[in-house]
């Protein structure tokens, strides 16, 4: 058990163990016996990403949270969706019990790992809802609007060599701090959510964030929406140049159980971090109608895993 810089609050890390063998950096909030939310964060990011959600839904529910390969403290491995569902089916079998649901909720890259992950049986034998939020299934480079050009190839080429650069960020200044706010969220975004993103997406190594933005670039996850067969809210910000509302629609229209379309007024890509309490309450209303109410114990989480995890006891970050 340790605490770290999120007020306080409890959690206990794990190592889950990925099909090929990598171990995917995990960390679990709130008490053990409270209903369970599985949090995927998005490319260049990290599990810090959802610090907001883990405050605000962390005292009613047992949140947990993996960095995605590459990223945060998730050792770089072989790319590819395939992957990304082998690292969620890793982390849901290392932290919830047999039979045990929870919400699933994926920001951007994070959305796309459960379309991904969609048809797999561990998937789908502990997942009750899902929330896709800012994200899309195909045709990501077409319908971004980073660059002010007419959508054509012109567009897709620049877009993509921006996206797929392996040049250094560099330290967070001013300047960066101004272009990841027009690349990817709204143009009223608080200061401090500003620096916090790019304090975030600065520490991605650059071969990460290159070689996941090609992968990002081809995919089609479509047989995968068709096959979330379970309720699905969808959102999107309605100034998100990365994943515009376009992609949103395309998801509402696919998915079997659409629960709900959400245009989150005012916010661009970053939805967790410009939006915090709207996101959590999304979470919170799919966990309300389709978890069950457990009873909760008076300890909190320990360092036990499932048999797909190793369990590490871990300093105050």
């Amino acid at each position: 058990m340790s605490r770290d810089l999120l007020g306080g609050v409890d959690h206990h890390t794990l190592y889950a163990v990925s099909a090929d063998g990598s171990r995917v950096h995990t960390r679990v909030y709130g008490e053990r016996g409270a209903p369970p939310l599985v949090l995927v964060h998005g490319w260049t990011c990290s599990t810090e990403f959802w610090n907001e959600q883990i405050r605000e839904l962390s005292a009613e529910y047992r949140v947990v949270v993996y960095d995605q390969r590459g990223h945060g403290r998730t050792p770089a491995a072989p790319t590819g969706t395939e992957h990304l569902a082998d690292d969620l089916e890793a982390v849901l079998a290392a932290v919830l019990e047999p039979g045990e649901k929870a919400v699933v909720a994926g920001h951007s890259m994070g959305g796309m790992t459960i379309m991904a992950a969609a048809r797999r049986a561990v998937f789908r034998d502990h997942t009750a809802a899902v929330l896709l939020l800012s994200t899309g299934g195909s045709h990501l480079v077409d319908e971004a609007r980073v660059l002010p050009l007419r959508r054509g190839p012109l567009r897709r080429r620049l877009t993509l060599s921006i996206l797929g650069t392996t040049a250094p960020m560099g330290p967070v200044t001013p300047l960066s701090r101004l272009l990841l706010r027009y690349a990817t969220m709204a143009a009223g975004a608080p200061r401090e959510r500003v620096a916090e993103c790019a304090r975030i997406v600065h520490a991605c190594p650059r071969r990460v964030r290159a070689d996941w933005a090609g992968i990002l670039a081809t995919l089609d996850l479509t047989a995968g929406v068709r096959a979330l067969e379970v309720p699905t809210v969808v959102a999107a910000g309605t100034e998100d140049r990365l994943t515009p509302m376009v992609h949103a629609r395309r998801l509402a229209a696919l998915l079997p159980d659409c629960v709900e379309l959400v245009e989150i007024s005012g916010a661009g890509h970053m939805t967790p971090v410009e939006s915090p309490l709207t996101v959590s309450s999304l979470i919170r209303g799919l966990a309300r109608d389709h978890l069950p109410v457990r009873a909760r114990g008076t300890d909190r989480v320990n360092g036990t895993t499932g048999t797909n995890g190793t369990s590490e006891r871990e300093t105050a970050a």
